[in-house]
Parts: C-alpha cells; sequence; structure tokens
C-alpha cells in the first residue's frame, strides 16, 4: 500500500507537474489550498506526511502546523514558504517540523525530504546490510589475521560498528555478525592463552588496568589539567558508543581502549587500577586493604585509602576527592559540590549503575525482559544516562574546565553456554572465573593458572589455581544443574574472558567551553 500525502499550498495548481512525479514514486498525493481544508482532511483520512505551505489565505502555515501537532503530534510536516527570515524558521523548528523547504523547490528535493522522513531507517538498513555483506570478507580475513593487542582492538571496534549500523537490519544479517562475533571471540581467547602470561611479566607490558594512572592521568596533571577520572562500572565499548552522542555536546573527544587485568571482575581489576599494582603486590603491600574472595567485607571498599597509596608511591602532592555514586541523589549532590571543589586537580568518581543494572539482569524478570539482548542493554544505558543526573555532571565538569578521562575496570558478556566445574565449599562463586583447590572440569574449555602468583594474584591456598571461561561460556556446578543452567543462561556476566570484558573504552573529553 503506497504512502499517503497531503499536499497544502495556495498555488497547488503550479504544482501539478510535482504532484504527477511524487505519484508516478508511487506515492498517493491528496491536494488542498488552504490551511483550514488540510485540517479537515486530516479528520478524515489518514496520512503518512504533510506538505505545509507556510503562506497561505485564512489561518497561516505556521498557525496550522500548531493545530497539527496538536491533534496529530505523531505526523511529520515537511513546511515548504518562499520566506527566508529567521523568526518564521525558528518558529517552524519551534514547532518540531520535520524538514524546511524554500521555494522554489524542485521535484527531487521534495522527494529527498519524504524519502528521509518515511524511509530512512528502511533505506539505512538495506544499505548497511548491503555494505556488510561486502564487508564481511575483508573483517573475517582481518579477525584471523590478528597477531597483536592493536590488531584485536581495531577488530573489535568494527564488529561494535557494525552492530549498531546493523541493529535494525533483518534477521539473517544479525545471525551473520553474531556467527562472526562468535569466531572472533574465540580466536581472541585463544590470543590471550597464548600471550596473557607474557603481558602481566613483561617491563614493558600493553596498557592494562594497573598503569591507567601513571601513563594517563598522572602525564595529564604534569601538563596542568584539571582531571576527572570517571570510572562507570562494567562499561563495555559498545555502551560507550551510544552514550557518546550525549556527551558530545559538551567536550571534544579521544576515543581508546585498553587491555583489562585477569579476572575482569571489581576485587582484581579496579583494585588494580586505583593502587596502580598487580592483586599480589596489593595484598603484600596493603595487606589491609586487601579483601579475600572468602571474605564478607565489600571487595571494593578501601578504593580513596589505594589511590592515595599510589599517589604516595609517586611522590605527587595533588590533593584529590574521590567519589563513588550509587544513585541518582548521590549524582545530584556531587553536581551541588562541584562548584565548591573547582580548585581540586584531581577528581575521581565512580558511577555503579551499570553494575547494578547488570545484577538486576541476572535476579529481576522484569529487568530480564527489558535487557534481553546486547541491543536491549545499550538501550537501557542509553536512556538511564540520558534521564539521570550522569548528563548534568559531565555538562558541569566541561564548564568548570575539567578534562576527563572516561573509563571502567571492565565489560561483561551475554552468557548461554553452560560448562560444568566441581568445588569444594570454598570456591568462588562468580560464573565466568573460579579460585578454589582441587578444581574438577575440562581443562580444554578454559583458561588455566596453576600457579596465581606468576600472574600477580594472590592465592587463598598453596594448592590454589584460577581457571576462566571463554566465549560466552559460565560455569555450573552438577548439582542443581538444569535449574542453575535455566536461571543464568542469558544474563550478563564479566570475570572471564572476551573481547567484550577485557577491550574496554579509554576515552579522553576535552571540554569545549
Amino acid at each position: 500500500m503506497s504512502d499517503k500525502i497531503l499536499w497544502a499550498d495556495d498555488e497547488i495548481d503550479l504544482l501539478k507537474p510535482h504532484i504527477l512525479f511524487l505519484k508516478a514514486k508511487g506515492y498517493d498525493v491528496k491536494t488542498v489550498s488552504n490551511g483550514r481544508d488540510a485540517l479537515d482532511a486530516l479528520d478524515h483520512d489518514a496520512y503518512s506526511l504533510i506538505l505545509l505551505d507556510e503562506n497561505m489565505p485564512g489561518i497561516s502555515g505556521l498557525e496550522t502546523l500548531s493545530e497539527i501537532n496538536r491533534r496529530h503530534p505523531e505526523l511529520p510536516v515537511i513546511m515548504i514558504t518562499k520566506s527566508e527570515e529567521e523568526n518564521i524558521m525558528d518558529q517552524a523548528i519551534g514547532n518540531r517540523i520535520a524538514d524546511y523547504l524554500i521555494k522554489p523547490v524542485n521535484p527531487n528535493q521534495i522527494l529527498l525530504s519524504i524519502k528521509k522522513n518515511l524511509h530512512s531507517r528502511e533505506i539505512v538498513a538495506e544499505q548497511a546490510t548491503t555494505n556488510y555483506q561486502q564487508d564481511f570478507m575483508r573483517l573475517s580475513a582481518k579477525i584471523n589475521a590478528a597477531s597483536s593487542l592493536e590488531d584485536w582492538m581495531e577488530v573489535y571496534k568494527e564488529l561494535v560498528r557494525w552492530e549498531l549500523k546493523l541493529e535494525d537490519t533483518d534477521n539473517s544479517m544479525s545471525e551473520m555478525l553474531l556467527m562472526q562475533k562468535r569466531d572472533a571471540n574465540s580466536n581472541f581467547c585463544k590470543f590471550v592463552k597464548r600471550n596473557y602470561e607474557e603481558w602481566v611479566t613483561s617491563d614493558n607490558p600493553p596498557l592494562m588496568s594497573p598503569r591507567i594512572f601513571s601513563k594517563c592521568v598522572f602525564p595529564m596533571l604534569d601538563a596542568g589539567e584539571k582531571i576527572c577520572l570517571f570510572v562507570i562500572d562494567n562499561f563495555r565499548f559498545d555502551q560507550w558508543k551510544v552514550v557518546q552522542p550525549l556527551i558530545s555536546e559538551f567536550f571534544n573527544i579521544t576515543e581508546d581502549l585498553y587491555t583489562t587485568i585477569l579476572p575482569t571482575s571489581t576485587q582484581y581489576a579496579r583494585n588494580a587500577i586505583f593502587a596502580g599494582l598487580m592483586p599480589l603486590q596489593i595484598e603484600k603491600m596493603f595487606p589491609q586493604y586487601w579483601v579475600d574472595e572468602d571474605e564478607n567485607e565489600g571487595l571494593n571498599i578501601h578504593e580513596e585509602k589505594l589511590v592515595q597509596t599510589q599517589l604516595d608511591r609517586f611522590r605527587r602532592k595533588e590533593r584529590f576527592i574521590y567519589t563513588k555514586l550509587n544513585d541518582s541523589s548521590a549524582g545530584e549532590k556531587f553536581v551541588q559540590m562541584l562548584s565548591a571543589n573547582r580548585d581540586v586537580p584531581l577528581q575521581v568518581v565512580v558511577l555503579n549503575f551499570i553494575d547494578m543494572l547488570s545484577h538486576a539482569r541476572t535476579e529481576s524478570k522484569m529487568i530480564r525482559e527489558l535487557a534481553n539482548s546486547d541491543a536491549a542493554y545499550r538501550s537501557l544505558t542509553e536512556s538511564w544516562f540520558r534521564h539521570s543526573s550522569a548528563i548534568e555532571i559531565f555538562r558541569r565538569l566541561a564548564e568548570l574546565g575539567y578534562k576527563v578521562l572516561l573509563t571502567t575496570d571492565h565489560g561483561t558478556i551475554r552468557v548461554d553456554n553452560p560448562i560444568k566445574v566441581v568445588g569444594d565449599k570454598n570456591t568462588n562463586t562468580n560464573l565466568r572465573y573460579k579460585v578454589g583447590k582441587s578444581l574438577n572440569y575440562n581443562p580444554r574449555q578454559v583458561y588455566e593458572m596453576h600457579d596465581p602468583k606468576r600472574f600477580g594474584l594472590p592465592a587463598p591456598n598453596l594448592s590454589s589455581s584460577f581457571i576462566y571461561a571463554l566465549n560466552e561460556d559460565f560455569f555450573s556446578y552438577p548439582n542443581n544443574y538444569n535449574y542453575y543452567v535455566q536461571y543464568y543462561t542469558g544474563t550478563f556476566q564479566h570475570g572471564g574472558i572476551s573481547l567484550q570484558e577485557m577491550l574496554v573504552p579509554l576515552i579522553t573529553l576535552m571540554p569545549k567551553v
């Protein structure tokens, strides 16, 4: 069925060639010569779009536009006018017009505007599908040839770019991309298994969690910048991409990735950021600030003190303020306090919303329905960011001249493949990594660390080992196996090895003001 278009113009007889052109393109065009007849037509029939002349006898185009918006707010209106007066443009834009064309207009201009407003989603999806099909082999070759962290970061960025572009396409393209992501993750996990030990023992390691302050924050302070290190827990690169447009209003953006340590969990990766040390070093040098797996104490309650130990080790005297934001009221209070602390050179902020969303996704049936896919998970993130105090925090940081380093401690992955593991009662409960003694598992399905100290990790016992889930796997015990498999399949977890968990955003924001 063709789209029905209503065209209101007092010189409609002069527009017959345009109307015939649109009809030849498959549109059903009804014409009227004034605003009152346009409103009457809308009361008696349904239309997909309105072409509206601004200068008509009787009620004006702008008055007609206001009435259309009141009665039919969902209808796109393209205003066509001879006037180039700015105040008329402002009024039209203020009434949320879909487009604004200045006479004389040719038929192709009108067709382009109609397509943009009625068919842009389908056209974009169709073009994205074509482009991805053409790019599939090149990206597959890039996945197979990746031999460095830099290669894998570029692969991951491209996969995320296609994931966002193909969200509105048909299922066959989504399935192709999912297959390619799984292939990439499988190869990336093999790459990590081959190289991880060298990374954490090398004198010249890649940029990983313990080096964020020394390689990123301190050089900015040395350059005389006011810095806010803003850590959003569980924040993936694809989630960053959907909130990026909201932040770009206030900041110029430089985008990068870095590689987290293992396990990709708060206790290890985030503490490593703030201490500037591997977990084993934290336990040895500051045992009062290290919390073992089997302790009931909070796993990240000493972050402010760990930051201070790092500043002291590097003989830095900068004053800093540490703030943890667990809800919107805390965010609003932080915004209020920023003005009073505008001269503090280093703000360290931890925002826990994504972590709470991830856990709620596991525990709440309603959130499971709302975030039943990666796309839905991103959408929830964008909606929260848009409507929470977070956007106001970034606006205020920009106003106060803070350069922001926006990052995270680790990402998450949606798991769907259970693998069995057996451990004693002291084995930790994380679904993506296990630490314990006498663990029983299939070694071909995991990444093993039999001597945790070689990897910079403390061991609860002399015989303790770490194992990590790969790809979309998660660990499940044989007891009540079917129940736990059903409960956790499709949830977002972290702690293991995947592109989503290990390659995380490291974004530099320079205020525009």
